[in-house]
């Protein structure tokens, strides 16, 4: 028997040691989780088509992104996404089978494989300045000829050999401040034309070698009044400019290197016309747009270089390429948006009164504005630009209507119950396993449009950089509507409306059988916190915009606060670009809730570029022009700054403001405790030296130090300070609880490190006799504030990291019972899931034994990577920039929805679901168990009834 109880025992201790993890089976990938693709929205676009092959159009996006599309689908055959700070300049093909790409301004050019996406080969591009960046590749009718490519980028020209990617030869043109404006091939294919403008006033024609890159000619003239930079070119040897006052076009004949000028003026040639012209981007020969005030005029060029106006357009008009349609005829589109249609026009270019084609389609009005192109498909790319996300209940079940009437009836639950026994025991037949597949199919819950009881089904509100607003079922991702804002539309008013955010505005609890919540979203009319602020309301189950208006007042800071009113709308607070509070809703009972809180809120500010951290406070309400009774006046109560000579704003974190902590109270393995210092007012901030501010590798391990600072944000006070020498960013890090973790590079042993701090309080260092706790004879229940000095103690560890990190996140469960772990965003755009218990500052190489009861882990150098960990499994989020974690109803389950280019969403259990059963749980082992139990009762109950006769004969 001893020996027994010590086996058990031991295998309890190994129980205690081992770390969860987040394995699945291969049939399981999919029933919690989500994964989308998405490229973002496209700059370029290159039609690509073969005889043999599916039909594809090459692309490249404002995320970076290079695919290639199913022309008849949408579909992605395949695509690359390049890194944040190497942005796709330009993209063409070569030879009808390499994709070409010019990114990092003009500094690296690429050749891909059309068919598959697989990289021929990298070229780096050097030249002595920065400059506009050019992409030229003539065309040729034969495959395999090797043509050169052409690139202006670094201020050189080079031609590049596009099956090889060497270097064939480079022009330095004299001047740095030439920039090109187009690449011109003669006709014999020998002949380069390079032209371009030197500063804003002089011409410049570079005649050049094809071959060798011999320089032939060079000429150059001045323009008279200057020039605008745009610049349309409507034959090989004539293009057109503006005038500097955008109110002359110039034409300039450059034949055979000889340069000549023709002015017109656009009052000439357009009635009424005032203000200033703007070209409009095509490539049509002979004939090019102009945009005014009021008209879009379509000009043709004769030979001579007459201009004559053949149409004007009074709406907004986007004009496409010039296509062959035979040896000596070109057509081009005409398509612009009306309504809820988009209307399409081909025309012949030398032909204008010909419409080779006239189509109406048919549009959602939420899909945006056309750019170029006809509808064929719609992807809805904007959901690879997320700036923000937030979440939102579901309807509940309305009366009336039983979950059992929604699902299945009681014979249909019997019987796929039966199936799965049969299946769980292998007695299923082959239509029996097609029945329970397609029964598991209808019967799933995941996509249903109401509640669930754990708080698994929500839906993800998010906000894109486009103004496009989402909402996405957690269950599938299905998008359940989307709508384009109207408060983020260009008009008159707001000729740059960007979003900032959206927030939680109405959540109904006591009412929500007849009010659907809502959520905010703030903007502004420009892109600097001094522009004007822009206000929508959004009806979450609806996706109805209720209301949108303009502020009178800029945006620089949303403080959402923790009151609502009667009406359930949650009190918001925006600060101004001049330092002045207003209250949102405004309404007198917002007000009055308001003012009984107003000594109690506080707010912080950081100026990372001065180096300064500010705390404020509210006074009374506004004086002057912006007084009102939601105007309040602020006042800056503390201040802190870093010396700009040593230290550099790089990085800040707070807790989430409805973080829930479970107990304040830990108990560590000696039965002592210690006390969590707990407070929403503390804000981690990271400053490196100037030096160590860029790059890594950019400073030495003597010039370089970060140091860390835990701040108290209500009274300035400093409660924290460690110093990394040789360290330096980014930093990314995460606040939650009394404890902070932080990432970053560790120049001296050229790793990264992951540093854990935890805050306790002393104060409170007392309550640790039961008697006393008993008695009542304690301090647990005393107030804290923020102004009494606060005894506190910190621990901290560092450990190695294997990996850089993206993004940094934690676990949030509903009671914050739950252990919590660490979601790291790695290079790789995965998300790994780490144990709390890895980041334990009281780790020690050798724990003693009660620490080993309390699961305390033995320290090591570095923190281990376990493969099944990644939460993501084998897939990528491309171009992760966020996670976001939300508690669901049932306390061991918390939701993860990770943003990039693509969208990725899971649901994790930290401490396994130890408060459900789980959906591979075998129900056919219980029913064995129980059928066995049953069997051994009624034998055990007859062997004793016989037993008790027999006795009775004795």
């Amino acid at each position: 028997m001893a020996m027994a109880i010590r086996s058990f025992l031991i295998f309890l201790f190994i129980l205690s040691l081992t770390v969860p993890t987040f394995s699945l089976h291969e049939d399981q990938v999919g029933l919690m989780d989500w994964h989308q693709k998405y490229i973002g929205k496209v700059k370029h676009a290159v039609f690509q088509t073969q005889k043999t092959g599916r039909k594809r159009v090459l692309v490249s996006t404002e995320e970076n992104v290079i695919a290639s599309l199913d022309l008849r689908h949408g579909e992605i055959f395949w695509r690359h996404v390049l890194g944040a700070n190497d942005a796709i300049d330009g993209i063409d093909t070569a030879m009808t089978k390499y994709a070409i790409t010019l990114s990092s301004g003009g500094s690296i050019l690429r050749a891909w494989n059309l068919p598959d996406g697989q990289m021929v080969w990298e070229c780096f591009l050097q030249g002595p300045s920065d400059s506009k960046s050019l992409l030229f590749v003539p065309t040729s009718s034969k495959v395999d000829k090797d043509n050169t490519i052409l690139v202006f980028g670094k201020g050189s020209l080079h031609a590049v050999s596009s099956i090889h990617g060497e270097i064939v030869w480079k022009i330095d043109f004299p001047s740095e401040s030439f920039e090109v404006q187009e690449v011109i091939q003669h006709h014999d294919g020998n002949t380069i034309y390079v032209v371009g403008f030197v500063g804003s006033s002089q011409f410049d024609v570079y005649q050049i070698n094809a071959k060798n890159g011999e320089l032939l000619k060079h000429n150059s003239a001045t323009i008279d009044g200057g020039f605008s930079g745009e610049v349309s070119l409507v034959s090989t040897a004539k293009l057109v400019v503006l005038n500097a006052a955008r109110s002359t076009l110039l034409t300039i004949s450059f034949q055979r290197g000889e340069i000549s000028f023709q002015k017109t003026y656009i009052s000439d040639l357009v009635e009424d016309f005032s203000g200033m012209a703007v070209i409009l981007p095509s490539k049509l020969t002979g004939l090019f747009a102009v945009k005014t005030s009021t008209a879009t005029a379509f000009i043709s060029v004769s030979s001579e270089g007459k201009l004559e106006v053949v149409d004007k357009i009074m709406h907004a008009t986007f004009i496409s390429n010039a296509l062959s349609i035979s040896e000596d005829q070109q057509a081009f589109a005409l398509v612009w948006h009306s309504d809820n249609e988009i209307h399409l026009n081909v025309k012949q270019v030398h032909d204008w009164n010909s419409d080779l084609l006239k189509e109406r389609i048919k549009l959602d009005q939420q899909r945006g504005l056309v750019h170029k192109g006809k509808v064929v498909w719609s992807r809805e790319d904007g959901l690879a630009s997320i700036i923000g996300v937030t979440t939102s209940e579901l309807p509940v079940e309305k009366e009336g209507v039983s979950v059992a009437k929604v699902e299945l009836n009681l014979f249909e639950w019997l019987k796929g119950h039966m199936l799965k026994v049969k299946g769980s025991l292998m007695l299923a037949s082959a239509e029996d396993v097609a029945a329970i597949q397609g029964m598991r199919l209808k019967s799933s819950e995941k996509s249903k449009m109401i509640r669930d009881h754990n708080g698994f089904r929500k839906l993800l509100i998010v906000l894109t950089k486009s103004g496009k607003l989402f909402a996405l079922h957690t269950g599938d991702g299905q998008i359940v509507w989307s709508l384009l804002l109207n408060s983020l539309r260009q008009t008159e008013a707001c000729k740059n409306p960007t979003g900032i955010n959206v927030f939680q505005w109405q959540v109904p609890h006591h009412h929500a059988m007849d009010e659907n919540p809502s959520v905010l979203v703030v903007g502004r009319c420009g892109t600097g916190t001094d522009a004007l602020g822009i206000f929508s309301y959004i009806d979450t189950y609806t996706g109805k915009e209720l209301k949108y208006f303009g502020l009178d007042h800029s945006v620089a800071q949303v403080i959402p606060l923790p009151l609502t009113d009667s009406t359930e709308q949650r009190l918001h607070l925006l600060i101004d670009a001049n330092g002045q509070a207003h209250l949102y809703p405004r309404a007198p009972e917002a007000v009055s809730i308001f003012q009984r809180e107003l000594s109690n809120i506080y707010w912080y500010s950081v100026e990372a570029d001065k180096g300064l951290i500010k705390g404020h406070g509210l006074k009374s309400n506004c004086a002057g022009e912006a007084a009102d009774n939601y105007c309040f006046g602020t006042r800056e109560l503390w201040s802190i700054v870093f010396p700009s000579e040593s230290e550099k704003i790089i990085s800040t974190v707070t807790r989430k403001s409805n973080e829930v902590v479970h107990t304040q109270a830990k108990v560590i393995a000696d039965q002592d405790v210690m006390y969590k210092y707990i407070s929403k007012n503390l804000l981690f901030v990271a400053t490196v030296s100037p030096k160590a501010s860029g790059d890594i590798g950019s400073a030495t391990p003597g010039e370089s130090q970060l140091v860390v600072y835990v701040v108290d944000t209500v009274s300035g006070r400093i409660l924290h300070r460690m110093t990394h020498h040789g360290s330096q960013g980014p930093v990314h890090a995460v606040f939650s609880e009394n404890w902070i973790v932080y990432h970053y590079f560790n120049l001296r042993a050229h790793r990264y490190e992951m540093t854990v701090i935890e805050i306790y309080d002393q104060s409170r260092a007392d309550n640790k006799d039961v008697l006393k706790l008993v008695l009542g004879k304690h301090n647990l229940s005393s107030p804290i504030s923020s102004y009494s000095r606060p005894e506190v103690t910190t621990k901290s560890q560092s450990y190695y990291f294997t990996h850089s990190i993206k993004a940094i996140a934690v676990t949030s469960t509903a009671k914050g019972i739950t252990s919590r772990h660490l979601l790291i965003g790695t290079i790789g755009d995965q998300v790994l899931a780490m144990d709390k218990r890895f980041f334990d500052p009281r780790r020690s190489v050798n724990p003693t034994q009660s620490e080993k009861e309390e699961g305390i882990l033995p320290l090591t150098d570095s923190l281990p990577i376990i493969p099944q960990s990644y939460v993501t499994h084998s897939l990528k989020v491309e171009g992760l920039r966020g996670i976001v974690t939300v508690p669901a109803k049932l306390e061991s389950n918390t939701l993860v929805f990770t943003y990039g280019v693509d969208l990725f969403f899971t649901r994790l259990a930290p401490s396994r679901t130890y408060d459900s059963l789980t959906e591979d749980f075998s129900y056919a082992l219980l029913l064995i168990t129980i059928v066995a139990l049953v069997v051994a009762i009624f034998v055990t109950w007859v062997l004793s009834e016989k037993k008790d006769l027999s006795d009775k004969w004795r």
